[in-house]
């Protein structure tokens, strides 16, 4: 955090941060401290003891004096989206293509082509049922980037 303080023939630029002290056969001291230049020397002055806090809360402050925000839950800032596999899927069908499979299936890209293609790399990528295929392969429930 910098705060400062402007005056006719100086400017002085206060920073707190909060450093850990360590000690020989204890726990580090923690320590919320304040520096500013005086005389065009840095200075440090010890504004609390935050020893006894847990190391949860001093992370936080440190975030709030760097100037972040904390929050409560992870949940109010991120939004969660499922992700689908997409590797291995890409891989076999690129394969499928260099083999030139493709162009024996149908000379043009139709929408058979395609979903023959689909489904010779759904059941090389996970071997299932035809019914389970055909889900996989379904836009609502699909279980790769296959769909």
């Amino acid at each position: 955090m910098f705060l400062i303080f402007s005056g006719e023939k100086y400017e002085t630029i206060v920073v707190m941060n909060i450093e850990r002290i360590p000690n020989r056969n204890s726990p580090p001291a923690v320590l919320l401290r304040e520096s500013y230049r005086e005389d065009g020397k840095v200075r440090k002055r010890t504004l609390a003891n935050l020893s006894k806090l847990p190391s949860e809360t001093v992370d936080d402050l440190k975030i709030l004096l760097k100037g972040g925000q904390a929050v409560e839950d992870l949940e109010e800032i991120f939004k969660i989206i499922p992700s689908r596999p997409h590797g291995h899927v890409a891989a076999t069908l690129s394969s499928l293509i260099k083999l030139g499979l493709h162009t024996l299936i149908d000379s043009s890209n139709s929408r058979i082509r395609r979903i023959i293609e689909a489904m010779i790399v759904a059941r090389i990528v996970k071997p299932a049922s035809k019914l389970a295929t055909a889900r996989g392969i379904d836009g609502e429930t699909f279980f790769s980037s296959l769909g």
